[in-house]
Parts: structure tokens; C-alpha cells; sequence
């Protein structure tokens, strides 16, 4: 069946791209709810969590597409293709990505994929994983005293890609802005480094692994002890790293040991 989309186009079918946030299915938005029971054909990233799936119809088809950073993963191109496939035969698919589509989750890839071919896409947003991290432990991404902006950036560089460049983005946040970034355990060695190129030692840092969910594990110190700090910890993904000055409101968590308050004043830390 043909719709009608725009003078000479027609459009085949239809995926919605749906954000299922950090993992908290009490964060998932209205919007997402209803297209998750609309759904007959889910494709579903590692990252969402089993009770996202509970707004499921039992009738839906699930098919579990892992994508995750350093393990074995389900090709790009072939969830780009099984999601047309699905849709031009009519099927209500639902593309369920951990955090935003359209953060770090590939969608503008998938968005433009589906329309060369016809297929009409729409996208619902979720929390993204940067902002459930920083909320856990009670701290903005802004605040008019320490940062009036936030960069949001990828530790995971495209392979033969070129890698972030480091130092300018620590000359970026040294200007009082929030750094957020993503897949960036692996190589927290070559962010360290690049980072203390224009960052003092003792900016705060923050890892959080599993944000939102029951068995998150987080810790907070300083950017010259970051790789010691996640050595020590055991973090591992997916952990989101945030680093600035933002993270100075610590201290006042009353749910912190005054040993542990006093020492995130000095510059050195772990939280949980």
C-alpha cells in the first residue's frame, strides 16, 4: 500500500524510531509508550532494558539486534535492511534504541537509509544516557556558576576514523563548559592525556556505568587519577564520563560521608 507523502513521492510502509531512555522504563515518555504497543515488529538494542519490553504486545515479534561498544554486534547494514523489509510488507516497526535515537544511536544513518527507499520514518525522543548519568548523582549539565554550556561527545571513534581531538575540546570546557562523553571507558587513557593538555589535574570527573538502572555503579575524582579511578572501580560500559566543574556540587549530598565530602573539596574522591 502507497501514501501519499509529497508531490511526485510516495512512501512504502513506515518505522518509527523510538528512544527507550537510559534504561529506567519510568523514564521512557508517553510518545514511546504508545508506539511500543502499536508496535507488531520490535528491533530491539542491547542496551534496552527488559522492563522497557513489559509495553510490548504480546503478539509483537521482538528480534533482538545487539549493538554495544567493544562486543560482538548485529551489522549496521543488515538492521538497515531487515527494518525495510519489515515495513514494506506492511509491518508497524519499531526500531527500540537505548537513550536518543539522534544522540549517538545511528538514527540519521537509519532515517536516510529508509527514505531512499519510500519509507516514511518518524522519531521519538528519550532521556539520553549523558543526562540520566549526571542526574543520578544529583548534578546539572549547567549551572550559571560552572558551565553555561555542555558538549556532547564520543569516545568511540568510527573505525579509520579520526579520533576526537582532545585538547581542543578541553580548551573548550577550560572556557566552563560541561564535558559528556560516551563509549569513552575503552579509551580513557587517550582522553586523559588529551584532556590534561588544557585541563588542570584536579578537574572533577565523574564515571557512571549503568545510569538509571538498579545496578549502577558510579564513582567521582579527579581528571589525572580518571584511568586509576576506573581501574580500581572495575567500571566498564556503558559508562558515561563527565568532566567539570559542575561536579564541585557534590559535597553537598547529604547521603555522602563528611570524609568523602571533605575529600571531592580537595580534588580527590570515589562516591559509590
Amino acid at each position: 500500500m502507497t501514501v501519499p507523502d509529497q508531490p511526485g513521492r510516495v512512501t512504502l510502509g513506515h518505522v518509527t524510531l523510538v528512544g527507550a531512555g537510559p534504561g529506567d522504563p519510568e523514564l521512557l515518555t508517553v510518545k514511546a509508550i504508545r508506539a511500543i504497543r502499536a508496535a507488531s515488529v520490535l528491533l530491539v538494542d542491547d542496551l534496552v532494558s527488559d522492563g522497557v519490553l513489559r509495553y510490548a504486545r504480546r503478539s509483537a515479534r521482538v528480534i533482538h539486534v545487539g549493538k554495544r561498544g567493544g562486543c560482538a554486534s548485529t551489522p549496521q547494514a543488515f538492521i538497515e535492511k531487515l527494518m525495510a523489509a519489515e515495513a514494506l510488507k506492511g509491518e508497524r516497526v519499531v526500531r527500540l534504541k537505548g537513550g536518543d535515537p539522534f544522540v549517538f544511536g545511528r538514527g540519521g544513518e537509519e532515517m536516510q537509509h529508509l527514505r531512499a527507499q519510500g519509507i516514511e520514518v518518524s522519531v521519538v525522543n528519550g532521556i539520553t544516557s549523558g543526562l540520566a548519568a549526571a542526574t543520578s548523582l544529583d548534578v546539572p549539565l549547567t549551572h550559571r556558576d560552572h558551565a553555561h554550556g555542555v558538549i556532547l561527545v564520543t569516545g568511540h571513534a568510527k573505525e579509520s576514523g579520526a579520533s576526537p581531538d582532545w585538547p581542543t575540546l578541553a580548551a573548550a570546557a577550560a572556557q566552563g563548559l560541561t564535558l559528556v562523553i560516551y563509549m569513552g571507558v575503552a579509551q580513557a587513557a587517550t582522553l586523559q592525556s588529551g584532556l590534561l593538555q588544557a585541563l588542570p589535574a584536579h578537574t572533577p570527573v565523574a564515571v557512571v556505568q549503568h545510569a538509571s538502572q538498579p545496578q549502577q555503579r558510579h564513582a567521582v575524582g579527579t581528571l589525572g587519577d580518571l584511568c586509576g579511578l576506573i581501574d580500581r572501580e572495575q567500571l566498564g560500559s556503558p559508562a558515561i564520563i563527565l568532566v567539570g566543574e559542575v561536579l564541585r556540587g557534590l559535597p553537598a549530598r547529604d547521603d555522602l560521608p563528611a570524609g568523602v565530602r571533605e575529600s571531592l573539596q580537595m580534588g580527590v574522591v570515589r562516591v559509590a
